[in-house]
């Protein structure tokens, strides 16, 4: 349509058109049915899913083989390492100076006690001897005249005291001289044997020299150093069975325990007396020494059964009446080369032997005997126990008897 020029213009009207507004209906069509749809889960909820189910099975009992165990009455034991010591061990040394003119014993004899070993040069000792026998003599003759004066009223009491004075001091010088002869003769202390002997017939020597050495191991004295926690189980009198490096095994007795700890050690010194009459067992040597002290109530097992928990306690594993592992902490008593006495274990008890490397507390198993063991986990590995076990089952017992 023409507009008539100089009019204004006008609005354009859609109203005769049909589809002008198809596009709102459509629209408003659309929101709806998006909002019905937000809305139907709330209106009509789903149902809830069934749970899905699983055919998951127990797990299969471990095999393992155990062996019944039951508790024993052993005798606890200290054991120590000692060193066989002499009864008696002394320096041979010079009375007096002078020249050697007799040797009368030689190294390695064995000797009495008081028996002669060797003479120093004596002319002069024995001179002395006499001149102090006179001079005796004299002294004696002057007081009994002193004596018999005083008697008939000729001589004074001072004249005896003086005379008697003299007496005494000649008997003085008598035994002095004949002390000088004696120790010009050098003797054993003691009876023993003569370890060591350096001199020689000619040879000179001075009073206080060493000249040997002599022992008496009859009867040996074993020491042995006794630690402060065991200090209570060692006592004077005990029993101890002691066995020489030479093979020799004796029976001694506890005759000293120390009450005084080593500052260095923290340890007590402890004497074990071993008669050696023959002189068989040569003193200075090792020893292994023990000493039966208390009783106890045991199992004896094998250390490869020996584990350690998450906590680094010792224990055995066993298996109770419902087949389930149960891990026991345990002390070691006694060791032995062939195992171990332990306690803490109930009376009976089924000791895992072969597998208890691959169960766990808590676990179940099938126990076998340990006769058919064989095709078990662990079989010929000694139960797969840990050598940390091992180890810390033998450290733990250090005082142990290892037979």
């Amino acid at each position: 349509m023409t507009q008539p020029e100089g009019s204004a213009p006008s609005s354009l009207d859609f109203e005769s058109d049909r589809g002008a507004s198809r596009s709102i209906w459509i629209a408003g069509v659309l929101v709806l049915a998006l909002a019905g749809w937000m809305g139907s889960g709330f209106i009509w909820p789903a149902e809830e899913p069934e749970p899905v189910r699983t055919n998951r099975e127990e797990p299969e009992a471990i095999p393992v083989a155990v062996r019944q165990s039951t508790a024993e009455t052993v005798t606890r034991m200290f054991q120590a390492e000692g060193q066989a010591q002499p009864d008696r061990d002394s320096i041979l040394r010079a009375e007096t100076s002078g020249e050697i003119v007799e040797v009368m014993a030689g190294k390695g004899d064995e000797v009495e006690d008081g028996a002669p070993i060797a003479r120093v040069e004596s002319q002069s000792s024995a001179a002395s001897v006499e001149r102090a026998e006179e001079e005796l003599a004299r002294a004696q003759r002057e007081f009994d005249n002193a004596e018999t004066l005083l008697d008939r009223g000729v001589a004074t009491a001072d004249r005896v005291a003086a005379a008697r004075a003299d007496l005494a001091a000649a008997r003085a010088d008598l035994t002095a001289a004949r002390q000088a002869l004696d120790d010009a003769t050098i003797t054993a202390p003691f009876a023993g044997r003569i370890e060591r002997l350096d001199i020689d017939i000619g040879e000179f020597v001075q009073a206080g020299a060493e000249i040997g050495r002599i022992v008496d191991n009859r009867p040996l004295t074993v020491t042995i150093q006794v630690p402060q926690q065991s200090l209570d189980r060692v006592r004077e009198g005990q029993t101890a069975d002691v066995a020489f490096i030479t093979g020799e095994t004796r029976e001694g007795t506890v005759t000293f325990v120390g009450t005084s700890a080593s500052s260095e050690t923290r340890t007590f010194l402890a004497e074990i007396e071993v008669p050696n009459e023959d002189g068989a067992i040569p003193a200075g040597i090792s020893a292994e020494v023990r000493i039966p002290t208390d009783e106890v109530i045991a199992h004896f097992v094998s250390p490869a059964t020996v584990s350690l928990d998450a906590d680094g306690a010792l224990g055995v594993k066993t298996v109770d009446a419902d087949n389930v592992v149960r891990f026991l902490p345990i002390e070691i008593e006694r060791a032995q080369l062939d195992g171990v006495w332990v306690s803490g274990l109930p009376e009976t008890a089924q000791v895992i032997t072969v597998g208890q490397g691959f169960v766990r507390e808590g676990d179940r198993v099938e126990p076998r005997p340990e006769e058919g063991a064989a095709g078990l986990p662990g079989e010929g590995a000694a139960g797969a126990t840990p050598d940390a076990a091992e180890q810390a089952a033998v450290a733990s017992a250090p005082d142990e008897v290892t037979e």
